[in-house]
């Protein structure tokens, strides 16, 4: 999770209307037109035409008493498509923003108060959508809501885990800094947060990060979708690459954790080809983003 805060705009969002004009938005050059911004965190000025239930969570402490064990490694196998999954009705087009590692929404807050660009340029005159996803129970309450103030537009996924496939697994959670909103809560137990605050645990849901796209999004729309889980992007990121549904993102937040933190198989080699092959398919990947999260 983020130390430092990130400053991100994007110029403007329109619906393109081929995979040339989506090619054309990632050559602008948007340090030559905004000076003082980081490149690698400004927004070409179009967008892209190619391409549960709330749960009730019991007190982490009582939770934590009824945590599973798991072996070490990837929890399920990659899932990069499946005849199962149902693609949105057609709608008009509007902003998506997927907030994987949601806390207790301050993304999400950051979103809606133009931090990641002027919400009233998003599609079909300021439209929008936000899916909210968060393993630590602490953050239930507030992330439950934030849904309700905002019916039918936020849908906020509360003891689950962003992952590439669907299961049941540990989660690990960092009881000790309190003054950085436990960010250190992970998946993993080689976390050094986690291994401080002695390897509590409780049990989660996982959540396809892949599904989520593609049953959230359609082509038309502008989709955000941020990570900052930990260590799983090491095995999430592998497996969007793969998919056929990759290019309905059009920009990825990646906050990037060091590789010791998760116990899978992916090589940093293969982690930038899979970055690069995501790359490939017109999806902007800011470089050095971080999330706030305090």
């Amino acid at each position: 999770v983020s130390r430092l805060s990130s400053e991100v705009v994007w110029l403007s969002v329109q619906t393109g209307q081929n995979a040339t004009a989506r090619t054309g938005c990632r050559e602008f050059n948007p340090s030559a037109a905004m000076p003082g911004f980081r490149s690698a965190l400004v927004t070409a000025a179009c967008a892209a035409q190619l391409r549960g239930p709330v749960q009730v969570d019991a007190p982490v402490a009582a939770v934590a008493q009824n945590a599973t064990t798991r072996t070490t490694g990837q929890i399920c196998p990659c899932e990069a498509t499946s005849a199962m999954w149902k693609a949105p009705q057609p709608r008009p087009a509007k902003c998506i923003f997927i907030d994987l590692g949601a806390a207790d929404g301050n993304t999400f807050n950051d979103f809606i108060s133009n931090k990641y660009g002027p919400v009233s340029n998003c599609p079909s005159g300021g439209a929008w959508e936000a899916y909210l996803v968060e393993a630590n129970p602490r953050f239930a309450p507030k992330l439950e809501a934030i849904q309700k103030q905002f019916p039918g537009q936020v849908h906020v996924f509360t003891t689950t885990a962003a992952y590439m496939c669907e299961a049941q697994t540990q989660f690990f959670l960092d009881t000790q800094n309190h003054e950085h909103n436990y960010w250190g809560s992970s998946m993993y137990n080689k976390h050094p947060d986690v291994v401080k605050s002695g390897k509590t645990a409780v049990n989660v849901q996982t959540k396809n990060v892949i599904r989520t796209v593609m049953e959230s999004s359609t082509p038309a729309d502008w989709v955000m979708l941020k990570m900052d889980i930990e260590g799983a992007e090491w095995d999430i990121v592998p497996c969007l690459a793969k998919s056929p549904y990759a290019n309905l993102v059009d920009r990825f937040y990646l906050e990037e954790h060091p590789k010791d933190w998760n116990d899978g198989p992916t090589t940093p080699a293969q982690m930038e080809s899979a970055k690069a092959e995501l790359r490939s398919k017109g999806i902007d990947i800011p470089s050095n983003y971080h999330s706030q999260t305090f």
